[in-house]
């Protein structure tokens, strides 16, 4: 690279004997913050947990920012002030940012600005919600400038005096993008960035659709492509529709690209009725789920409302009521070691203490695959709160049981909604069609809110055909867990340090060690093999940036997203030891 750029990476164990030095010389010797050591080094307590982002131009290493994830389970922070005392660092699963050091002769120039949005981003791209940090207060208008807040706590170490302050990954990315976008390209142009995130943040967190079809090429110039590229990224069905239904959509396709499709829908809605053995005034249709989910809750909430997601959980419910609406979405944690499920109890206990305009639950959840039983689920909405509303979301419920259903109680119990996907289980995500059921008013008013002709005739054609083929779906879903269970078994024995959970659904999770490659990088090795995968860590922090989501595809492409897979380890393995 050239000699002008200023290179950011993560520290390695030689960065980390210059990291002691420096810290020494400005908080020991310059600032008097610690008493100072003969070794001329100065270590920290958390030095096992932080992860340290060096800045460098060629050998010389000029700054560094030390950053504290949730998972270390501990906080500098609490060395001054006790959880009660500062409840943030209980909310949110904040990351600590740190001790922002520059040596003294490169102060003057783009070092800390591009370091602060280095952690920014390091944070942002592993599932971060909430940075919490130390400011000293002769600095606190550069934190204030880029977003942070203080909360009214002030400490002392030594002879400085810091103020605790605050901010939301996604207002600070905001304010990156709209305040500080010239500032952040001329960084892009002078940065050699060697972090495993990339530079630039996606508009915001949730990731619509995958990053695979970008390979065969949105411009739909060359779809050749298409077979040389395992969309292994998005859980689209391995197995096409029908064939009732491809019949439908080749018989007349002229016909079907300029014929009017019936404005409501209503043979759709007529098929389903049928299918689900349910009154037709209880649905509602939608261009794919993500319609219906924008439809919806645009007309039940405001910004004053409040909603319970789960964590990890689908992206796009974070998406609608964040960042669309504005309303605040707190998160029921999921834990690993109870294998992702979720437990009636501690749910029950946090709705009841919300209170909650509205419960969302994926069931069978993305991406952790598990399930909740219907009864359990019937049982815990039965217990809740009057006012609070269940969003069921069953996209992937025909892996479990049709029977799981809770669609007959959503027809009759105002405060419960199903919502079905027909894409991922009948095969037809580019169809974009999707119902919800809803007792007979709440139905009825979103119906008056859907546009006419919402359903493209195509999509009503081949969903209609899908509905009348449930013997041939039952099959390809057993298929399916047969195909999951072989690359779950291949992907294991790739290398007896992953970790490969799989459940019910299309689609399971494989999960890095720590101290070897990251999700992010692992991904973008397989990609150089056009096998994509998706890398969960913006969604969660629970995933520590260590976890895939791979979907299940037919035998051959399970191949080649295996050899992808056991070709990224080798390759970044020696990255991984340095």
């Amino acid at each position: 690279m050239g000699q002008d750029l200023l290179q950011l990476r993560t520290a390695t164990p030689e960065d980390r004997e210059w990291i002691h030095g420096l810290r020494h010389r400005v908080y020991a010797q310059e600032l008097r913050q610690h008493t100072p050591v003969p070794a001329g080094r100065l270590r920290d307590a958390l030095d096992g947990d932080n992860v340290y982002l060096v800045a460098a131009r060629d050998a010389a290493r000029i700054g560094f920012v030390s950053l504290t994830p949730p998972w270390s389970g501990r906080y500098a922070l609490e060395k001054y002030l006790s959880r009660d005392e500062l409840p943030l660092l209980c909310e949110d699963d904040p990351f600590e940012v740190r001790i922002l050091t520059v040596e003294p002769r490169w102060r003057a120039t783009a070092a800390a600005s591009a370091l602060m949005y280095a952690a920014l981003r390091w944070i942002a791209a592993r599932g971060g919600r909430r940075v919490v940090a130390m400011g000293r207060i002769e600095l606190l208008d550069m934190y204030r400038a880029v977003g942070l807040r203080p909360v009214g706590r002030t400490v002392h170490s030594g002879a400085v005096t810091f103020e605790v302050l605050t901010g939301e990954v996604a207002e600070l990315t905001k304010l990156a993008r709209d305040r500080y976008d010239t500032l952040v390209q001329r960084l892009r142009a002078q940065v050699d960035w060697r972090l495993d995130v990339p530079f630039a943040p996606r508009p915001d967190g949730c990731e619509h659709g995958g990053a695979s079809f970008t390979a065969i090429g949105t411009d739909f110039r060359d779809l050749d492509r298409r077979h040389h590229v395992v969309t292994a990224d998005v859980l689209d069905a391995w197995f096409p529709p029908a064939p009732g239904a491809r019949r439908m959509l080749a018989e007349d396709p002229g016909w079907a690209a300029r014929a009017s499709p019936p404005a409501g829908a209503e043979g759709l809605l007529a098929a389903v009725a049928a299918a689900r053995a349910l009154p037709v005034e209880t649905l509602a249709v939608g261009a794919g789920s993500s319609d219906l989910i924008f439809r919806a809750f645009g007309r039940w909430l405001t910004p004053q409302s409040r909603v319970l997601l789960m964590d990890p959980g689908y992206g796009e419910y974070a998406h609608v009521t964040e960042r669309v609406i504005g309303c605040r979405a707190d998160r029921f944690r999921l834990r690993r070691e109870e294998g992702w499920r979720i437990d009636p109890a501690r749910l029950s206990a946090a709705v009841e203490a919300g209170p909650y305009d509205l419960v969302v639950v994926v069931n069978p959840n993305n991406p952790t695959g598990r399930h909740l039983p219907a009864a359990q689920l019937r049982a815990l909405i039965a217990a809740a709160p009057a006012r609070t509303r269940w969003w069921i979301d069953e996209a992937y419920l025909g892996y479990v049981d049709p029977a799981e259903s809770l669609a007959g109680l959503a027809a009759t119990d105002p405060r419960v909604v199903v919502c079905t996907s027909l894409s991922k289980m009948y095969a037809l995500s580019g169809m974009r069609a999707a119902y919800l059921v809803a007792e007979p008013s709440t139905a009825a008013l979103l119906r008056r809110w859907t546009p006419p002709w919402q359903v493209g005739l195509p999509a009503q054609l081949a969903a209609v055909a899908a509905l009348r083929a449930p013997a041939y779906y039952g099959d390809c879903w057993l298929r399916t867990h047969a195909l999951r269970r072989r690359l779950a078994s291949d992907l294991a024995g790739s290398d007896e340090n992953v970790v490969v959970e799989e459940a019910v659904a299309n689609f399971l999770t494989v999960t890095l060690p720590s101290g070897g490659p990251s999700a992010a990088q692992l991904v973008n090795e397989c990609r150089r093999h056009d096998v994509y995968l998706r890398d969960l860590s913006p969604l969660s922090s629970q995933y520590q940036g260590r976890t895939v989501r791979i979907a299940v595809k037919d035998t051959a492409e399970n191949t080649r997203i295996v050899a992808a897979f056991r070709a990224a380890l080798h390759e970044l393995r020696p990255a991984s030891g340095s």
